[in-house]
């Protein structure tokens, strides 16, 4: 746990939780989150390794490898700096300092706020605002999206997102507080930028994509199970229905782990997710995942959303019990 007991893991991950679940990202001036300062040394060491037409396939493999070990030791390394140097200055204040970087790896509240921005003008029948907004959260072209393809779209995003943004973190801080979440963080935003199979990341990205799989593997699981749960006490979703569509589809999607909460979602809602998606103009065929016993509908991307609490509810309610035992 580095610099903190089991018990004050607990407690300090849960309050990381609710700290996210009641301020999100904090839209203050003053203010730039975390990830994207990542970002930011990400993009930087990028123009400085990256040379896309002069360097061999093994040296853009061995320059990414130097770019996914920099910011992630970096991460980790800049995160229990100010851990251990506020600890030093008060115990208390090394704890805020802990929940607060966990809680920005936390992103319930910016999911749902996210979904919620597309779902709104579906609501509203404003298709054209409804295609930007789901652009701000997808790659693939939106522009001529129909409603059930911008559903698709949004409810892939928020059941992939629950592994990348809501259980993976909290595992981590679990085991290495805010310094170990925020490598994983780091990682996450690492195979978001550089992590595409295309000509220019390839072989740049290969270690960051791989490396993103291997620590999101068992959270992926953890979140499948939790999702069958969620399903389960979910009035008008369907656990059975959840669990055998992870068991059918999880292992035809690319990823060995995107496929788990994308086909447990739509088990639990009897909708088929996947399909054409187009990028930068280019057709690509997505493994579909769940049944399609109906039409998508705008709701559904509701109903992820209360899926997702649900899941993160369940977390917190589980860290709770486990604090309180530890008593």
């Amino acid at each position: 746990m580095l610099f903190f007991s089991v018990q004050e893991t607990l407690w300090m991950v849960l309050a990381a939780i609710v700290l996210d679940l009641l301020l999100g990202d904090p839209n203050w001036r003053w203010y730039t989150h975390p990830v994207t300062w990542i970002g930011r040394v990400i993009g930087a060491l990028e123009k400085l390794l990256l040379r896309p037409e002069a360097d061999s396939a093994a040296v853009k493999r061995c320059k990414g490898l130097l770019l996914a070990a920099v910011t992630v030791s970096g991460a980790f390394g800049v995160i229990g700096l100010a851990v251990w140097a506020a600890s030093a200055i008060h115990p208390y204040f090394g704890y805020a300092v802990n929940v607060w970087f966990i809680s920005t790896t936390i992103a319930v509240k910016g999911l749902r706020e996210a979904a919620m921005a597309v779902y709104t003008p579906l609501q509203e029948e404003r298709l054209e605002d409804a295609r930007k907004y789901v652009g701000y959260i997808v790659g693939r072209d939106t522009t001529r999206l129909d409603e059930p393809e911008i559903t698709r779209a949004t409810v892939e995003t928020v059941a992939e997102n629950i592994v990348d943004a809501v259980i993976s973190p909290i595992c981590y801080a679990l085991l290495g507080g805010a310094p170990l979440a925020m490598l994983y963080r780091a990682s996450n935003t690492l195979d978001s930028m550089v992590g595409y199979k295309n000509d220019r990341y390839l072989d740049f990205g290969w270690a960051s994509a791989r490396w993103d799989d291997v620590l999101n593997w068992i959270p992926a699981r953890i979140t499948g199970l939790l999702l069958v749960l969620a399903a389960a006490v979910t009035p008008g979703l369907h656990a059975v229905r959840s669990l055998g569509a992870i068991r059918r589809f999880a292992r035809l999607h690319p990823s060995p782990n995107s496929g788990i909460p994308e086909s447990a979602v739509a088990g639990a809602l009897g909708i088929e997710l996947g399909g054409v998606n187009v990028y930068y103009g280019r057709v690509s065929e997505r493994a579909r995942m769940g049944w399609p016993l109906r039409e998508r509908e705008r709701e559904d991307i509701r109903r992820t959303v209360k899926l997702m609490y649900t899941v993160s509810f369940t977390v917190a309610g589980g860290l709770l019990l486990c604090a309180l035992l530890s008593l």
